[in-house]
């Protein structure tokens, strides 16, 4: 075709440091301010003067919009790129457990991922429009994929770790790839110092992941969930690369280059919205692979993923289950035991005001008001849907008997810790439920500073219990859990009992103070009937065989969180 300008031609689609007609300024100025004709009559070697091909490839002229409008492409591609690295920690957090590990591998691939992609785009600076355009609608397809492909890595397949590395590779990939094509698009607007045109788009780019960042769980995650929300995005990728670029640039790209790539962005849309629409029924058919009973219901939410799954147990009767993040909190058909094993002890004593820090299912709450003489209790748990589900799920509330109803209830939703720390009243008596400590964010309710909180709820003498985890599956961290509140400054009495759906679990009973006898291992006189606690039962759950008995292990502190070590080795294999 001669000397055009169409995109697919390599005179026009030259690296950023080569300086094409196409780079001159809308008021014909050269980048260093001279006229653009000097260039056009640039000496020969023989001193004489070349003509110039100005008039055979005249300078596109782009409004100061077009440079914007680039640059809000960056702002919208750094906002994705970021919201596909927090879903893959994320889910990997959900599904495996272990926050930190599944942080520091994503994070480590993709940085090391982005690197090879910006050396990998290094050739495609000379067709830079359509480069960008494509590895932003490959990314847009990638990405948005990318919670459903792990997912059902991990439902069907039991690849997870592999999946994933892989999955983020590929989009650290593309990401990496974004970023040397996006300044050339840049130089072509106007020509710019690198120091000056790199501090341009990193402070554009990382304010758009400064966006990405917060929308993910404040608005992505609670209102379309990980994988709905990663298609949402993947499809704002996909028009943010696709169709601004090809906007700005439309005059020096080729018709059929135009076509080719809006065609594609099209089918990358089209894909992301039926999968969309099938988003439900893929991720209910994915889940329940996961559980071995029917599930009744099952949400994701900000902190974790909650399913409930109902069958009829080998008794006859309904057996409700409830997971969090994959792990069993309980079976309805033997969950008394492990509820009155965690309340009663500790109700031995005062227990007029009782605080419960966790038990969002209220299942705690029911045996404490069992006793009449608890004029009030506050349960902290960090869900607003747990709280919400233990209110209005049919099965959970007859369960609980509809316990946070009671009038002498006050439920609050906030971080445990942070509750502590500006809490100002004290109880009598302390119920401490929460979920083994698997994460960081829960390691850090087992530690020596959080029961050095604690004290200043607690009045002389109250007594508090702690649900410690098996001391036969997982002895290090139920050890761990009595040496930290020991260290804390509490006397504990440790105890054991057998729950068919757990296995042996254990708990700590404890009271501040070092200086005299443990506290007490009884019921209260005023305790309402029980199906399985008595006096009997607890003076045997005292005693540890030989294979359970105390070792020696460290306590576990915000900085040296060692439980969360134990709980992941111990549990690893069951």
């Amino acid at each position: 075709m001669g000397a055009t300008t169409s995109d697919d031609t390599a005179a026009d689609e030259a690296p950023a440091g080569g300086a094409t007609a196409g780079e001159a300024t809308a008021g014909g100025k050269a980048p260093d301010g001279s006229a653009s004709d000097r260039a056009a009559s640039a000496p020969t070697a023989g001193g004489t003067t070349a003509p110039g091909p100005a008039t055979e490839n005249p300078p596109t002229a782009y409004s100061r919009g077009a440079r914007f409008l680039l640059l809000f492409a960056v702002f919208l591609c750094a906002a994705c790129g970021l919201v596909y690295e927090l879903a893959l920690t994320a889910l990997g957090s959900y599904l495996i457990g272990n926050s930190v590990m599944q942080t520091s591998v994503v994070i480590s691939v993709m940085v090391f991922a982005m690197g090879i992609g910006s050396l990998a785009a290094k050739p495609l600076q000379r067709r830079a429009v359509g480069a960008f355009a494509l590895v932003e609608g490959v990314l847009a397809l990638v990405g948005g994929l990318s919670v459903l492909v792990l997912y059902v890595s991990f439902a069907w397949l039991r690849i997870y770790m592999p999946s994933m590395v892989v999955v983020t590779f590929a989009v650290g990939l593309l990401i990496g790839a974004e970023i040397p094509l996006l300044m050339t698009l840049l130089q072509r607007i106007r020509r710019q110092e690198a120091g000056s045109a790199v501090a341009d788009m990193f402070a554009v780019d990382y304010i758009g992941a400064l966006v990405g960042g917060l929308c993910f769980p404040l608005l992505l995650l609670p209102a379309f969930g990980q994988l709905k929300g990663a298609l949402v995005v993947g499809a704002v990728n996909a028009v943010a690369g696709v169709v601004v670029v090809l906007w700005i640039f439309r005059r020096k790209t080729r018709r059929v280059v135009r076509v080719s790539l809006l065609a594609g962005m099209a089918a990358v849309l089209a894909v992301l919205g039926t999968v969309y629409a099938l988003a439900d029924d893929i991720e209910v058919t994915a889940r329940q692979q996961l559980y071995r009973d029917p599930i009744v219901h099952a949400e994701t939410t900000p902190y974790q993923d909650i399913v409930v799954t109902r069958s009829t147990a080998f008794t006859g009767d309904p057996d409700m289950r409830l997971f969090l993040n994959g792990d069993l909190q309980f079976s309805s058909v033997d969950e008394y035991r492990y509820h009155e094993a965690l309340v009663h002890p500790a109700l031995s004593g005062r227990r007029s005001s009782v605080l419960i820090l966790g038990g969002g299912d209220a299942l705690a709450l029911r045996e404490v008001l069992r006793y009449d003489d608890v004029e009030d209790v506050t349960l902290v748990d960090l869900d607003p849907a747990m709280t919400r589900l233990a209110r209005t799920f049919g099965p959970l509330r007859e369960l609980n008997r509809d316990a946070l109803s009671d009038r002498r209830v006050t439920a609050v939703n906030a971080d445990a810790f942070n509750w502590l720390r500006d809490a100002t009243r004290r109880f009598d008596t302390v119920v401490i439920d929460f979920p083994d400590p698997d994460s960081a964010a829960l390691a850090k309710l087992y530690s020596v500073e959080f029961y050095h909180l604690l004290k200043q709820v607690l009045k002389p003498g109250s007594q508090v219990m702690v649900q410690g985890g098996s001391p036969f599956f997982a002895p290090k961290s139920y050890w761990s859990i009595a040496a930290t509140i020991g260290e804390a400054g509490y006397r504990t009495t440790e105890y054991q009992v057998d729950v068919p759906s757990f296995g042996n679990w254990g708990f700590i009973l404890a009271t501040p103070g070092t200086d005299g006898p443990p506290p007490p291992l009884r019921l209260a006189e005023q305790a309402p009937p029980l199906r399985f606690l008595d006096d009997a039962v607890l003076e045997a759950a005292a005693v540890f065989p030989l294979d359970r008995r105390p070792l020696d292990v460290r306590a576990s502190t915000l900085m040296d969180p060692v439980v969360l070590e134990y709980t992941l080795n111990e549990w690893q294999n069951y």
